[in-house]
């Protein structure tokens, strides 16, 4: 893939920063707060004002932020983490953006995204960070390599926007009724005062196109086609962003996705009769063909289109073997349960899992563990 929006996409940076310090109104010693009823029974409430105010008062006074997005990140998560970052770093505050993978690879769909230069490997992240601010994980396991070190800073702010988050962290911005995190942060970025420039506004759009399958998906609302309106007003080129999210392979893809939609199949029984169309890479296919991983993640999106099948799965093998599973349901059926029970999570449509299971295995147990959404 091409890395062409870079400049097509963004087109020259924006000069406008904001002004003033840093310095945010209330206080917070970063001990964690009471959770509330609906935390407790495991959903996770929507933030309130005194949640905005206490991240808001962290970030005021920060030395350092360090902010983490889930491994293999996709465009809501990296996109999410990278406007922070920009943003962050125009009201002098300094910033480290990193996920948890060794080797840490940016997928080539993303390529283009701004703000790259904050990237930093997990082992450049203090042992005991200042601030860490997590974006779209959905689950302490999700951080990786920088597990233990996210869970030793000072202070952890957790945005996302999954139905299946426990509420880890020490504050916490969840909202699940949101499209995606991107509208989390935007939301962030107006109440520190930072304005809409291109970099920033091109890594949200990125964030929201992603998450809803490029405004197609349910939880898409009039509320998140007005925030995509906000953010082409300032000028990016969304067209060049899409055609690379959605629209652009390498060669080696067409003969690994050729394999795997030879190998996939189709179990009718499956949930009741509901369906279940499922197929795996292997990582030699990979390999075979000079293809990574971060590359077949649109995979699931064409296995998905089955009309036999309202649920899909697609496993896809890590070089240690690692099964790393996305799941799909047209709404019959909760695949973020089932993805729980293979220490995973997400939506209720949308999901995933890390395994170190065989595949059969793991298939057995995500079909044992599918129930129909309540």
């Amino acid at each position: 893939m091409t890395g062409e929006p870079s400049a097509a996409a963004t087109g020259a940076p924006s000069t406008v920063r904001a002004e003033g310090a840093r310095a945010m109104p209330g206080d917070s010693s970063g001990v964690p707060r009471p959770r509330t009823a609906a935390e407790s029974a495991g959903r996770p409430a929507a933030p309130g004002e005194r949640d905005w105010t206490e991240v808001l008062a962290l970030v005021g006074e920060a030395r350092e932020i360090d902010l983490i997005c889930h491994v293999c990140p996709d465009g809501d998560a990296l996109g999410s983490a990278l406007a922070a970052g920009l943003a962050l770093r125009s009201l002098g505050a300094t910033v480290r953006v990193s996920f948890g993978d060794d080797p840490q690879v940016v997928p080539a769909s993303l390529a283009f995204l701004p703000g790259q230069e904050l990237l930093v490997p997990a082992a450049e992240v203090p042992d005991r960070p200042d601030l860490v601010i997590t974006f779209d994980v959905a689950a302490e396991g999700r951080l990786g390599l920088l597990r233990e070190k996210a869970l030793a800073a000072r202070a952890m702010v957790v945005i996302d926007h999954h139905a299946s988050n426990p509420g880890f962290g020490t504050h916490r911005l969840i909202d699940p009724a949101a499209p995606a995190t991107a509208v989390l942060v935007d939301e962030l970025l107006r109440r520190l005062g930072v304005p809409l420039d291109q970099p920033i506004a091109t890594c949200l759009y990125t964030g929201v196109a992603s998450d809803t399958g490029s405004f197609k998906y349910r939880a898409t609302t009039p509320a998140t086609h007005e925030f995509a309106g906000r953010l082409l007003a300032t000028g990016i080129r969304h067209d060049l962003i899409s055609r690379t999210l959605w629209d652009t392979s390498s060669f080696g893809y067409l003969k690994v996705l050729s394999a795997a939609l030879e190998r996939a199949e189709l179990d009718r029984a499956a949930v009741g009769g509901l369906g279940l169309v499922w197929t795996w890479v292997p990582y030699a296919d990979l390999a075979a063909h000079g293809v990574a991983v971060e590359e077949i993640e649109g995979l699931i999106d064409i296995v998905r289109r089955t009309a036999e099948a309202d649920v899909a799965l697609v496993l896809k093998q890590d070089p240690d073997g690692t099964l790393r599973g996305s799941s799909r349901s047209k709404g019959a059926v909760d695949v973020a349960a089932a993805c729980g029970a293979l220490g995973g999570g997400g939506h209720v449509y949308a999901a995933g899992f890390s395994t170190d299971l065989g595949v059969q295995q793991t298939l057995e147990c995500f079909r044992a563990a599918l129930r129909p959404a309540r």
